[in-house]
């Protein structure tokens, strides 16, 4: 691989994260579960790719995400949260809130439709992120930021991109069963090892697999534990204390029917390092993401077991066209091509087939809610 090389502090750093890693596979007695790897390299306290001090979003980043796109994606998320908060109450909880991009365009929209948002939450595991957010929204201050899921909540959840960053287990069809891969070391670096599943990840491989029994050996694929287990968390806040209220994930990914196609033999798992996607995961860890596409499935099973409903399931340009975006493109003068030809391409690449408008999908979950009917015209769950 051809990647920029990392200035001599950010080495530094994964190199403190990578003795940290090799000491907790010396205690395990030499070998940990991939899924722990990626914990490790994505969430590690100061050190992981997450909760340490590089960038991540924009052009000095690794990866760009729909906000940085164009403010008519908040724009357009907001009257769906509007439609939700009506039915619940003026609150809304974002995920992963990134530059606290999002949240701003979700709140000057929402000002503008004379839409009142008491409580504004984010909930955020990297320290350089919540303070770039904090500096971008002082002006706004119904914003507040907490460390994990309140018990109860009343309002609408946005989750951008956040599903795929969620650590998942990687297994390996070997002599017609599944083997769970762990991480070792091998001549000083990490390598991958077959190791055994245990009852809970077989478990997971026969809920969220279909036709397990039929792929050929040599397929690799992930599942998601811990994105099903965020599910279940979002269930438990929406259903304590007669709360009521809805999700929305925007994340990239499939249902199970196509998630376990023969063509993806190799996982999708990805690697994002200054705006280059590769796919080694051993490449100085903590200095890039990695990332899995988000079987939507599993995804909805886990929400539905946990005791929510699937209110809708499609395609990110489906969710956008019926809440509007277009209609909010056009309030900028098509005649007024220095403002509106920026905004038309920043939709295009939002919408377009070829862009994100179709590998990107957008799952609304919740519980004592229905979605808006131009939403609900759009949904698509029978695919699932």
């Amino acid at each position: 691989m051809s990647l920029p090389a990392p200035n001599s502090d950010a080495l530094a750093a994964s190199q403190a994260l990578q003795r940290l890693i090799a000491a907790e596979i010396a205690n395990q007695g030499g070998a940990i579960p991939f899924s722990r790897f990626m914990e490790l390299a994505l969430y590690a306290p100061n050190l992981g790719y997450y909760s340490g001090g590089a960038a991540k979003l924009g052009a000095e980043g690794d990866f760009t995400t729909a906000p940085e796109i164009s403010p008519l994606f908040g724009a357009t998320l907001a009257r769906a949260a509007a439609a939700i908060m009506a039915q619940t109450g003026p609150n809304i909880i974002e995920f992963g809130a990134g530059t606290g991009k999002l949240a701003r365009d979700v709140l000057d929209a929402l000002a503008r439709m004379g839409v009142a948002v008491e409580s504004y939450t984010i909930i955020e595991l990297s320290g350089e992120l919540r303070a770039r957010q904090q500096e971008a929204l002082k002006a706004y201050p119904q914003v507040r930021w907490l460390s994990g899921f309140p018990e109860s909540f009343q309002g609408a959840v946005l989750a951008n991109e956040v599903l795929d960053a969620m650590p998942v287990e990687l297994v390996v069809k070997e002599g017609g069963r599944w083997r769970r891969q762990m991480v070792t070391i091998d001549e000083g670096r990490f390598a991958f090892e077959p190791g055994e599943p245990d009852g809970a990840l077989l478990e997971q491989i026969a809920r969220q697999i279909p036709d397990a029994e039929q792929l050929q050996d040599g397929y690799l694929t992930e599942v998601h534990p811990v994105a099903c287990g965020f599910m279940g968390s979002l269930a438990a806040m929406f259903t304590a204390k007669g709360s009521r209220g809805a999700a929305i994930l925007v994340d990239y990914g499939f249902p199970a029917r196509e998630f376990y196609f023969d063509e993806r033999s190799g996982g999708t798992l990805m690697c994002h390092y200054r705006h280059h996607a590769h796919p080694d995961p051993f490449y100085v860890p903590g200095l890039q993401d990695l990332t899995a596409h988000v079987d939507f499935t599993a995804m909805a099973l886990a929400a539905q077991d946990a005791g929510l409903d699937v209110l809708g399931y499609m395609s990110q340009a489906a969710f956008l066209l019926a809440c509007g975006i277009g209609e909010l493109l056009l309030q900028t003068d098509p005649e007024d091509t220095l403002r509106y030809l920026p905004q038309s391409k920043a939709v295009q690449k939002l919408v377009s087939p070829a862009e994100m408008g179709e590998l990107f999908k957008v799952l609304l979950v919740g519980h004592g809610v229905e979605l808006d009917p131009a939403i609900a015209r759009a949904d698509r769950s029978h695919r699932l």
